[in-house]
Formats: structure tokens, C-alpha cells, sequence
């Protein structure tokens, strides 16, 4: 007879499957809370300390760890020497282990959690059945999750017994949880005794992708299995062709983008750029409006709303032969995706109710290692404008820079924004992106604008080093300029834009992205 043992921290299905292993000719073996629920529910069931002739200690933090059960587990079936030692000590086999941890990690995310019951809360011995089952994967099959039950039941029923590769999957699987498990202990543990801070990354991929930025890279996509934010990387894909590399790159900057808006917005992204973005009083204004920013560009953008997609909106697509590459939004209306799938080459991602993640954090590799910062989720409020010119701005223009000057965030260093608010509603109405000076970044937005540019506020990522970009944008037509002040040359600055009439602000906060 083969012999399983159970010993599961989380009993979701535990009952079932322990049965239907009986059914299948396998002798239990079981702990404590384990035990007891499976002889509640009828299942045949031996106790570790009856197996093994010891009882339960130091409450229950030792009852597994025994040769008996750690024998029974590591012996080599193909070893005649383990097999001999194994009997001479009335050592059995085990098969077949099922054991999950204590949850450790949902324990810290308690409030008022103290260091002791962290402490308390580290599983011992489930981490060492899990690892000594892993390690002899050639004969011991080693369950750790309640979504494996119905596919190892399923194996079991049909062949009788685990192939080797499905044994060196659950291995695998096992591993892997031990080792986030032991990543979460001991990043809990630096951060309660203020150590150094060790950054242990976990990735699982999410699918292979046709290639990178380019035809000739390789590419695939990983997700951070402890992030359930509504972003790029859970949304779920409802039509369109596979997602390439570009499409997700695209698809996170104007999602985050139009995340920064309480009122309806649009962004239309190009190469990571914002090429069209609007808050409006309706999500189909805002559409409008930011489609017409720079129409140009919009050909073959990647679209994100925060609000549903409606089929007004689906119709004005149509009726403009609109190019689009995806478009994500927390959801699409019944009619609006009947019309939308029809496109076969458009991509459609739903994220379901949108939330901004403060605490993120914002990774680049570089060559041998990272860089990790917090993302640059603040955002500049009314009250902390400072008004450095003789002229202040007016209540339109407030709004406007305010707008502008979270659209700046989100567009390449160096950067800057052209903007009005006009009807309750807020748009670009050009931008300049990712140039090495910043005067050549006002000449871009300032073309790509042309007319719609006069009358607009202006925002900059930075300061301005020198007078021109102030003389370039108030040659454009800007009225008020937004920017962070903390230029040796602020003084001139300020003047030059007192000279021409031009009211201006400063936030005292950078907003750079390379």
C-alpha cells in the first residue's frame, strides 16, 4: 500500500482529495488540525505521533521532524543500502507528500502584527517535508497547492502512479514556494531590525513573447505574483492578436497616465510618448478632444480611459477611421465590444475598477544590476503653486498647468507641455518629448501645436537653465508657465517672463523621466 502524508496549513479541497486518494489505495498520515478535520469527515487516518512513537511537542512545534517520517521521505527506492537501513529502523516509504505552510505572509500584513507572532508564524517543519519530497522527486511526488489536487487525482486514476516529468514539475513548483516564502521571512526580518535592505526579485512569466522592441530580440513577460493592482500586466485581453513587447510598453504609460484623473481622461500614446491626452466633464469630450490633439500621431496609437469605453465612442472610431493598436480601460460597454471586434488587429484590455498604487516602485536595469526608486506618483496641488512674476495667473490657468504638469510626467526628459482648460475641459495642445535641450523640446511642442498653441499655459519637467525656452514659448503663444524652479539663472528667468507679459509658478518638484 502507498502511504501519502498530509499536513496543510490552508484545507480548501484537502477533504475531497484525501478521500479520493483512499479510494485510490493510499494510506494517510496526518497532524494535528489536518488530522482531526480529515477524521471529521470520515477519511481513514493514522497520526504522525502514533506513526512514529513520539508525541506532539513544545506546541506542535515539533511532530514531523523525525527520522521516520523524514526516512520515509528521503530513502533512495533504487539504493538497496537506504532501502535496509529503512527497514531495520521500521522505516516506510512515503509517496506522496501534500503539505502547504503556515500563511507567514498574510500574518505581517496584519496591523498591530508584533515581532513575536511573526516569529511564531515561520513554518519549520512543512518547509523541511516540502524540500526533502522536492529533492526526491525521482520517487516521491510532493503537492503544495489546492489547484494541483484534481490534475495529480486525474494522473493517479488514469496511470496509477505520477509520471517522472509531472514529478519534476510539482519539485519544481515546491522550490519555487519555498524559496518566496523563505524571501518573505527573511525581508520582514531586515525590515524589523532596520537591516540593510537585501532586494530579492520574483517574476513568474506570464507567456513567451514573437519578439522585443525589435524583429530580432528575443522577448517574454513576466508578473510580480504578489501584485493584484488593476494595471497593464493583470489585465485581461478580450480580443485582438497576441500583445507584443511595444503594445505592453505602451499600454502601462497610458494607463498610469490616465490614472492620475479623477474626472473622465484619454490618453493616446505613441513610442511611450503622449501624443493626445484631455479630462473632460464626459469620457467621449475627452476622447474627442485628445484624439484631435495631434491626429497624426494618433495613427496607430495605443489608447487607455479611465472610464468604460461606450459606443459612442466605438462609433466615433469607426466613423473617423481611427488606426488603433489596443486600447485598455477598467471595461468595455456590451455594444461598444461587439463593434470593436470587429477589427480583427485590435487589441482590447480590460483592467476592471482602476486604483493608483502610491507605494509602487520604479525599476531600470542597467548593465550588472538595477536601479529602484518609489514611482513619481505625488502630485502638485493649488496651494503649493508659487507665484514668482508680477502678473498672476488667472483660475483657467491654474487649472490648465495643473493638468499640464501631471501630462509632464509621463513625457521623456527633457519635456514640456502645451495646455488650456476651456468648458470644464482640460487638454494638451502640444508636446514635446525626450530632446536633449529644453528649448528644442518648446520649438517640437510648439510646431506639433501650431495655432492650437496660443492662449495655452505651458508646463517643464525642470527648470529652466536659461531665458530662451521662456521666449520661445511665450513666442508661441503661451500665457503661463509651470515649471520647478531651481535655476541659478531663476532671477533672469523670472524677468525675461515679466518682460513679456507671461505669468509663472513654480512647484519646487521635479519631474524628470528617462
Amino acid at each position: 500500500m502507498r502511504t501519502a502524508l498530509i499536513s496543510v496549513s490552508d484545507k480548501t479541497g484537502i477533504v475531497q482529495f484525501a478521500k479520493q486518494l483512499s479510494e485510490l489505495g493510499f494510506s494517510i498520515i496526518s497532524s494535528g488540525g489536518t488530522a482531526k478535520e480529515l477524521e471529521k469527515n470520515g477519511v481513514s487516518v493514522e497520526e504522525v505521533s502514533n506513526y512514529t512513537g513520539f508525541p506532539e511537542m513544545m506546541g506542535g512545534r515539533v511532530k514531523t521532524l523525525h527520522p521516520k517520517i523524514h526516512g520515509g521521505i528521503l530513502a533512495r527506492r533504487s539504493e538497496k543500502k537506504d532501502l535496509d537501513e529503512a527497514q531495520a529502523a521500521g522505516i516506510n516509504m512515503i509517496d506522496l507528500v501534500v503539505v502547504n505552510l503556515y500563511p507567514f505572509e498574510k500574518t505581517i500584513e496584519k496591523d498591530g502584527v508584533t515581532y513575536e507572532e511573526g516569529i511564531e508564524n515561520i513554518d519549520i517543519g512543512g518547509p523541511s517535508l516540502i524540500r526533502g519530497a522536492a529533492k526526491n522527486h525521482v520517487d516521491v511526488g510532493v503537492v503544495t497547492d489546492s489547484s494541483q489536487y484534481e490534475s495529480v487525482i486525474s494522473e493517479l486514476k488514469k496511470n496509477g502512479s505520477l509520471s517522472a516529468e509531472t514529478r519534476r514539475d510539482l519539485a519544481l513548483a515546491a522550490f519555487e514556494m519555498t524559496s518566496r516564502y523563505d524571501s518573505a521571512i527573511s525581508s520582514w526580518m531586515r525590515k524589523q531590525l532596520e537591516k540593510p535592505e537585501l532586494l530579492d526579485l520574483h517574476y513568474e512569466k506570464v507567456r513567451s513573447l514573437r519578439y522585443g522592441e525589435n524583429p530580432h530580440q528575443k522577448a517574454a513577460f513576466f508578473r510580480n505574483p504578489q501584485n493584484h493592482d488593476a494595471n497593464v500586466t493583470n489585465a485581461k485581453v478580450l480580443h485582438g492578436k497576441e500583445l507584443s513587447f511595444n503594445n505592453i510598453v505602451d499600454a502601462n504609460s497610458a494607463l498610469e497616465l490616465v490614472k492620475e484623473f479623477e474626472a473622465p481622461a484619454v490618453a493616446f500614446i505613441k513610442h511611450n510618448n503622449p501624443c493626445g491626452v484631455a479630462q473632460c466633464v464626459t469620457v467621449e469630450s475627452a476622447f474627442d478632444t485628445a484624439f484631435n490633439v495631434d491626429t497624426q500621431s494618433a495613427f496607430g496609437s495605443v489608447i487607455a480611459l479611465n472610464r468604460n469605453v461606450t459606443k459612442s465612442i466605438a462609433e466615433y472610431i469607426n466613423k473617423n477611421k481611427i488606426f488603433v493598436e489596443l486600447i485598455i480601460c477598467p471595461s468595455f460597454d456590451l455594444d461598444a465590444l461587439e463593434m470593436l471586434m470587429k477589427k480583427p488587429n485590435i487589441r482590447l484590455l480590460e483592467t476592471g475598477p482602476l486604483t493608483l498604487d502610491e507605494e509602487k516602485r520604479d525599476i531600470k536595469k542597467v548593465a550588472g544590476g538595477i536601479l529602484v526608486q518609489t514611482a513619481n506618483t505625488y502630485t502638485v496641488s493649488k496651494k503649493e503653486l508659487k507665484v514668482v512674476t508680477k502678473k498672476n495667473p488667472t483660475e483657467e490657468q491654474i487649472d490648465a498647468m495643473l493638468f499640464a504638469n501631471i501630462v509632464c510626467k509621463h513625457v521623456m526628459s527633457n519635456s514640456v507641455v502645451f495646455a488650456k482648460t476651456e468648458n470644464g475641459c482640460s487638454f494638451a495642445t502640444g508636446i514635446g518629448a525626450g530632446q536633449m535641450s529644453r528649448v528644442d523640446s518648446v520649438w517640437i511642442a510648439a510646431k506639433k501645436g501650431g495655432d492650437k498653441v496660443k492662449g495655452s499655459v505651458m508646463a517643464s519637467d525642470a527648470f529652466f537653465p536659461f531665458p530662451d525656452a521662456v521666449e520661445q514659448a511665450a513666442a508661441a503663444g503661451a500665457t503661463a508657465i509651470i515649471s520647478p524652479g531651481g535655476s541659478i539663472r531663476d532671477e533672469e528667468v523670472i524677468a525675461t517672463a515679466d518682460d513679456l507679459g507671461v505669468a509663472m509658478v513654480f512647484t519646487g518638484i521635479r519631474n524628470f523621466r528617462h
